[in-house]
């Protein structure tokens, strides 16, 4: 699979422009983020390379007096997980309970749960601050013998961590092929048996129902999919999402509001939100 490497120069840069881009960027099919001095590297698949896109994206950014402008390679198919040990993911810890590293890090911190991702291009480290407070919120949760979706679920790290921590059946779903092959990829590396993972979107959801319903993706997959993870909740689940702004609450509260669903915990980190939901019926 061959990618375009982007070299995007963000002015003035800062850590809040550099997640915001990011986020846009994944929204439009960019898969993995590098943040330099000035700005971000991040890759796309050729085929998903759309620069008029970005175009919009620089036009509608919502911070005031940002100027981006970017350069880019082409990267013929490589061994991309060489290439993030050569050059980009490093070991995360969060909340002092997880960390988070790949196959070929050493000396690696004794804590409490200890989670092998080898990323290759599929989004979920857990450097980015939605994946950092989706785990946190895994981390406050009771998830012994609860049933678990991880929708969107990139690398499955959301669910592996569930597992860990005592999940029952689980299920990881994604709609990018390459991040659904790395799920299955990684639950082998963990040991990880009893999660279904599956190749697609909401539509895949049936009859079952999830005591717990955990989806990092953005703000209008989100409001798209909620009437129907609000059908597959049992009553007095979870429901939480990330990968939207604080301004961003208002409008999913209203549309999980609508569908039975209450607002008990939000989060923020870095400019991003985290939320939880709780079914009422």
């Amino acid at each position: 699979m061959n990618y375009y490497e982007f070299i995007f120069s963000i002015c003035p840069c800062s850590e809040i422009a550099c997640d915001i881009l990011s986020g846009l960027l994944a929204d439009a099919g960019f898969e993995s983020f590098e943040e330099t001095g000035g700005g971000l590297k991040a890759y796309v698949q050729e085929n998903l390379a759309d620069e008029p896109a970005l175009e919009k994206i620089f036009k509608n950014f919502p911070l005031p007096d940002i100027k981006i402008s970017y350069t880019k390679n082409y990267i013929e198919s490589r061994d991309w997980n060489e290439e993030w040990e050569k050059n980009y993911f490093q070991p995360i810890i969060i909340d002092n309970q997880v960390v988070i590293h790949s196959s070929f890090h050493k000396d690696i911190p004794g804590l409490p749960f200890d989670i092998v991702i080898d990323p290759k291009m599929a989004f979920g480290t857990g450097h980015h601050a939605t994946t950092s407070m989706m785990v946190s919120f895994i981390l406050e949760t009771d998830l012994a013998g609860k049933t678990v979706l991880d929708m969107g679920c990139g690398t499955a790290v959301l669910a592996i961590l569930a597992k860990m921590r005592g999940a029952a059946r689980t299920t990881a779903i994604d709609n990018d092929r390459w991040a659904y092959e790395n799920a299955l990829e990684n639950l082998r590396l963990n040991g990880i048996t009893g999660v279904n993972a599956a190749f697609g979107d909401a539509s895949l959801l049936g009859g079952e129902t999830y005591d717990l319903i955990f989806a990092n993706i953005n703000r209008n997959i989100l409001l798209a999919d909620i009437p129907v993870y609000a059908k597959r909740l049992n009553r007095g689940g979870s429901l939480v999402m990330s990968g939207f702004y604080p301004e961003d609450i208002p409008v999913l509260q209203e549309k999980c509001g609508q569908n039975g669903l209450k607002l008990v915990d939000t989060k923020e980190n870095s400019g991003w939100a985290s939320v939880r939901f709780t079914a009422l019926t």
